[in-house]
């Protein structure tokens, strides 16, 4: 239910997602024994639209236990720095780190709130910003984080966002009647258990305090911080069931029948900074 943003609402997160870690890690929605053994969880759009990694370094914001920001060096970013805010999801990264026997000099993590990024990590700047998929909900200030990540951004750099489409929010469970408002700018309260990697799972920290960001904010928010928008591609097809009506395809990915009208179910922004002008 919406309602004003409650005190509690970092704390409350948190304990959430610490909770929900080990849940995750032992999934087979993660499939963590196919991905230590090279399986590749990037997104096929991402990695076209990202493009070579090769020698870049990569900073990813809200990062939960590093499978895709370890996935980038994989494929060939010379260093990735993974940030989140659950402590247990930073010690899991790490510890993967170490078994795909990626040093710090290539992969590190570090335990911190987003909006303190700047001082949390080791650089300054990064060649690419990446921020993964159900990442903004979470966060109430999206102006204040179009300002953190742009400024984490070199020059001649660019910040890469994937999102769930915010149209998905306020649509019912079939995905066809409009339920609650795009716009809404208050807190949206929840007290469901389980996770999306298991609906059923036994949990105690249930409550949870969400965000909508119409993508228009997004948009405004990164320009207003400097960058410039690049693209912005809304996609229909989406990484969960997340309408009754919705078919889930060869790739993975889930998508409506065909015939009927289509929303967009994700979307994606690249969105730069101007290279340095030479004196």
């Amino acid at each position: 239910m919406y309602s004003p943003t409650p005190d509690d609402w970092h704390d409350t997160n948190r304990a959430r997602w610490d909770e929900r870690v080990p849940i995750h890690v032992a999934s087979d929605f993660y499939e963590l024994d196919a991905f230590l053994a090279g399986k590749d969880v990037l997104r096929a759009f991402e990695l076209a639209e990202v493009g070579d990694v090769t020698g870049k370094t990569l900073l990813h914001l809200q990062c939960h236990f590093g499978l895709d920001t370890l996935s980038w060096a994989r494929r060939g970013a010379a260093q990735v720095v993974g940030l989140d805010f659950s402590e247990p999801a930073v010690e899991t990264a790490r510890g993967l780190a170490r078994s795909l026997e990626l040093g710090p000099e290539r992969a590190s993590f570090v335990a911190a709130d987003v909006y303190d990024a700047p001082a949390a990590v080791p650089d300054s700047a990064y060649d690419i910003v990446y921020t993964g998929i159900g990442a903004l909900g979470w966060l109430p200030d999206l102006d204040r984080w179009a300002e953190t990540a742009a400024s984490l951004v070199a020059p001649g750099g660019f910040l890469y966002l994937a999102e769930f489409h915010p149209l998905t929010d306020s649509m019912d469970e079939t995905g066809s009647v409009v339920t609650d408002d795009y716009f809404s700018r208050d807190a949206w309260v929840d007290e469901t258990p389980g996770t999306y990697t298991d609906l059923d799972a036994p949990t105690v920290h249930n409550r949870s305090v969400e965000w909508q960001h119409p993508v228009g904010r997004v948009v405004t928010a990164l320009v207003a911080a400097g960058l410039r928008i690049e693209f912005l591609h809304e996609h229909d097809a989406t990484l969960v069931q997340r309408f009754s009506t919705l078919e889930r395809h060869a790739d993975g990915h889930y998508r409506f029948p065909a015939g009927r009208p289509r929303i967009p179910l994700m979307y994606s922004i690249k969105a730069s900074r101007p290279a340095a002008h030479q004196g």
